[in-house]
């Protein structure tokens, strides 16, 4: 098992649909996070030209040349102004709540120099920056009931498709790299479908390609325009591109504040082998915030994955890195396959997944073999092996070690109740918290 330090990945895909979610500015304004670090990646010397409606100059910058994150995003702004009163009542909004870009701020603090470098590479306008502002508040975690989630709020499908890995144990739309690569090759996909228009891109990402495609075709069919604003289309998305282009326009005039985010990388991503086991240890738990990824303890890197570390505590993390377990392992629970047996009757006695069976065990589909052994995601030291005494019954052992009768049958391969004094039976305990 190595680390190695990781700058960026990418991948290009196609795809075409996504229904997302935004959040309500007003609560986040009574709600503050507290992060306090930034993603790196090596400085990226300049951006090429791009547009809006595909004929609008961006300014290249030297992202060196600027102490603060925000400023190195206001000097390369470059969607055309408007006065639609969507945007003009979006803008009074954020005059009247200074607060709220101060918490935003803390919170897009360790995303920020990651996504705005990562758009610089692509040659996209700076302005998708805020897409997650609204998308997510910058929440990593936020979670839509359309199933949406993460910074850049990607749905199941959409990240399938951009090649988010998603299992038992991790969600990769929760991760900054594999989200932030995602939702841009979405958006540049959208700006490629919609002809260069990158509002229309914008309210396709938010609503769907095919709304606003359709949307566009009625007025074409009715004679009228087809610019955004002019479109019939969800309230949600009708009031999500205004706001962005309300952020672009203080932002850009300096109406109001923007709390100050060094321009600089103090995040560094470690590069993980396959087979990597991750617990929910003490260690973890003080990198966790920064892996919001990894949901399910045990987790298994399926690899090559990262893990996100402050660089000025890389040199700390290395030992914790190298002594991390790798499959197989001892610790883990084994299981010889029976005569009659399947995955799913396997999973089901033992309380597991059969897709984590399947990814403990690198298993490509759900064949297996009498005789063979399967590495079950289950503790080892969870498992006790109980020698029946005098007076016991199926019932007493299940209620002195808090499990069910049915389990203690499934475990043991019993088809009745009768023990006999001497007999062993295998349980498996509660993980303790």
């Amino acid at each position: 098992m190595y680390w190695a330090l990781v700058w960026h990945c990418a991948s290009v895909f196609w795809l075409s649909g996504c229904v997302t979610t935004s959040t309500k500015e007003e609560s986040v304004v009574a709600n503050e996070a507290n992060l306090h670090t930034t993603i790196p990646l090596q400085p990226i010397p300049e951006a090429s030209p791009d547009s809006i409606e595909a004929n609008t100059t961006i300014v290249p910058v030297d992202p060196t040349k600027t102490d603060d994150v925000w400023e190195r995003i206001r000097v390369q702004l470059s969607f055309p102004a408007s006065d639609h009163e969507r945007v003009e009542k979006r803008i009074e909004w954020y005059a009247n709540q200074p607060n709220y870009m101060n918490v935003i701020s803390r919170r897009a603090d360790p995303f920020l120099y990651y996504i705005v470098t990562e758009i610089e590479r692509r040659s996209l306008p700076v302005e998708l920056a805020l897409v997650p502002l609204f998308e997510s508040d910058f929440n990593t975690t936020a979670y839509s009931d359309k199933r949406a989630s993460g910074l850049w709020q990607l749905t199941p499908l959409i990240a399938k498709h951009y090649g988010v890995k998603m299992n038992s144990w991790y969600d990769g739309r929760l991760d900054i790299v594999e989200s932030t690569n995602a939702a841009l090759d979405f958006l540049t996909y959208l700006h490629q479908r919609f002809d260069g228009n990158w509002l229309h891109a914008i309210a396709a990402y938010n609503t769907g390609e095919g709304r606003v495609a359709n949307a566009i075709r009625r007025n074409k069919r009715a004679g009228k325009p087809t610019d955004f604003f002019s479109l019939r289309l969800p309230r949600e998305t009708r009031d999500f591109v205004p706001k962005l282009l309300a952020a672009a326009h203080i932002l850009k005039h300096s109406t109001i504040e923007f709390p100050q985010i060094a321009n600089q990388p103090v995040i560094t991503l470690a590069s993980m082998n396959s087979g990597v086991i991750i617990d929910n240890t003490s260690d973890w738990k003080e990198i966790a915030t920064l892996n919001p990824g990894y949901r399910r303890f045990p987790a298994l890197l399926s690899g090559p994955e990262h893990i996100v570390l402050r660089t000025d505590k890389t040199e700390e993390w290395q030992d914790y890195l190298v002594s991390l377990p790798e499959m197989p392992d001892s610790q883990w629970k084994t299981y010889r396959i029976k005569r009659g047996d399947s995955l799913s009757v396997i999973a089901k006695n033992f309380d597991v997944s059969v897709a984590d069976i399947r990814a403990f065990n690198q298993l490509t589909h759900s064949r297996i073999r009498a005789g063979d052994t399967l590495i079950l995601p289950i503790l080892a030291e969870q498992q006790i092996e109980y020698k029946v005494q005098s007076g016991d019954s199926l019932w007493l052992i299940a209620r002195n070690f808090n499990v069910t009768v049915n389990k203690l049958k499934q475990w043991n391969g019993l088809a009745q109740s009768h023990l006999n004094i001497g007999d062993t039976l295998t349980i498996f305990l509660e993980a303790n918290p």
